[in-house]
């Protein structure tokens, strides 16, 4: 009988010790240590999000580029060739009979006999006009700056994915630790069940213990298995998310560097105050920033709309070379360069009434985008001080939960002393132990609460 329970009690331990592994012990080789540092730095070039905004970026800056390009002069080249039929010349009655008088300047008259006119039939024109426009009313300088915020708003866009990706990322590591953290407290707990269980049995032989007893412990130990199975599926299921935004291999498993966030979380005794947090929020909170950059966008289309009312100014110059010459009334079989220097000025009158709503819509936008960036700051403020007061007050848990671990532990030592010597129930027993995991598992999950609201302020102040 002894036997057969010590080797129960050794099966019970293996099947423990196999709940836990299960997780990380299956897929040893793939496991990966990681500081948040290095995730975020994996994040930076691995993860989708972030790659689909930096190559937005690339083509807001290509867009900066061909707005420039309005700056330059403008160069138009034209080749054309043509065949063209004989003339046919007519009296003022439509007769092709008789003759009609030419009149040519310092010549005199000449008289040409109607009908079919020999006329040289390939022609050839080439033409080559450079345009430079000196004055647009401020259009070209207005695209070139809103083309130059657009590329401004692509590369927060950059930061800002990048901000979130990197926040996603922490919650999931985090909720590893967290994990991590349960599983070794569900851990030991297991391993003083077992120690109990055994000792229990061992008294149950000599007759001090109910065999009832040992069969509630050993369901509270089935319970404490069970809540390991659960915790190691959770940590399966997060350590995959994670490790899909990573575009890692999917046997990996990722492990938080325990001693690093023990560290932070350790620091966070002294906490910055609350001002500093502000300030910081304040000058680098990626919602102000993009809509500070909103508000100076929809600023300049109000320029452009007003430039679009006001003339365009330009300096032409342009060479023509053609033949046959058929500007007289009966074509010369040569080829005539003619060339000229210009100054052309366009202005579109319609504009005086048709972009009237224009601007009055740019500057309704414009106002909007100053009423988005007084509500950001609103925003930020709020969320700065509710973070804040989130993290004091998780911080005061922490200290609350530290003292119920140390409390819990005391009882459940003296319920066992009690226990042991019969003067006290295997209810109380239960309960001390159920109290003592209760109080570790709070504690654990109030450290990362802790921590969680600590990179949330981290977040909001684009200091992650």
């Amino acid at each position: 009988m002894n036997k057969f329970m010590v080797y129960s009690a050794l099966a019970i331990v293996l099947i423990a010790k196999g709940f836990l592994c299960a997780p990380i012990c299956a897929q040893e080789n793939s496991v990966q240590a990681m500081t948040l540092a290095s995730l975020y730095d994996l994040a930076d070039r691995q993860s989708q999000k972030v790659r689909v905004s930096e190559v937005a970026l690339r083509a807001a800056e290509e867009g900066v580029a061909a707005v420039k390009s309005a700056l330059l002069p403008s160069v138009d080249l034209s080749l054309q060739g043509s065949y063209t039929g004989n003339a046919y010349m007519l009296s003022r009655g439509f007769s092709s009979n008789g003759t009609t008088d030419y009149i040519v300047p310092g010549v005199g008259v000449i008289p040409v006999a109607n009908g079919m006119q020999d006329t040289p039939h390939w022609g050839n024109s080439f033409a080559a006009q450079v345009s430079q426009v000196v004055y647009a009313g401020g259009a070209i300088r207005s695209g070139i700056r809103m083309a130059e915020l657009g590329k401004e708003m692509a590369e927060l866009d950059v930061e800002k994915n990048r901000q979130e990706v990197r926040f996603l990322l922490t919650g999931y590591y985090l909720d590893l630790y967290k994990l991590g953290n349960q599983i070794e407290v569900v851990r030991q707990n297991i391993a003083l069940t077992q120690k109990e269980i055994e000792q229990m049995k061992a008294r149950r032989s000599e007759g001090t213990v109910l065999q009832n007893d040992i069969t509630r412990y050993e369901f509270q130990l089935q319970n404490l298995e069970l809540t390991l199975t659960k915790l190691n599926d959770a940590f399966t299921i997060i350590n995959h998310q994670l490790v899909t935004t990573l575009h890692l291999p999917k046997q990996t498993v990722i492990a938080p560097d325990k001693e690093e966030l023990d560290t932070e979380i350790n620091a966070l005794s002294a906490i910055a105050a609350q001002d500093t947090w502000q300030k910081t929020a304040t000058d680098n909170n990626l919602g102000i920033r993009q809509a500070a950059v909103a508000s100076t966008l929809a600023e300049q289309k109000v320029k452009q709309a007003k430039a679009e009312s006001l003339p365009s100014i330009a300096v032409v110059a342009e060479n023509q070379l053609f033949g046959p010459y058929t500007q007289d009334l009966i074509p010369k079989d040569c080829n005539v360069n003619v060339w000229f220097v210009g100054i052309g000025i366009k202005y579109g009158l319609g504009s005086i009434w048709k972009n009237r709503h224009d601007i009055s819509k740019a500057r309704i936008e414009h106002q909007q985008s100053q009423e988005a960036l007084e509500l950001a700051l609103e925003e930020v403020e709020k969320g700065v001080h509710a973070g804040y007061t989130n993290l004091l007050t998780s911080y005061a848990e922490v200290i609350t939960q530290q003292k119920q671990v140390e409390l819990a532990n005391q009882n459940y030592d003296v319920v066992q002393n009690r226990y042991q010597n019969e003067l006290a129930l295997l209810t109380d027993m239960v309960d001390a132990s159920n109290m003592k995991l209760s109080a570790e598992m709070a504690l654990v999950n109030a450290r990362i609460g802790m921590l969680y609201n600590f990179y949330k302020l981290k977040y909001i102040t684009n200091t992650l």
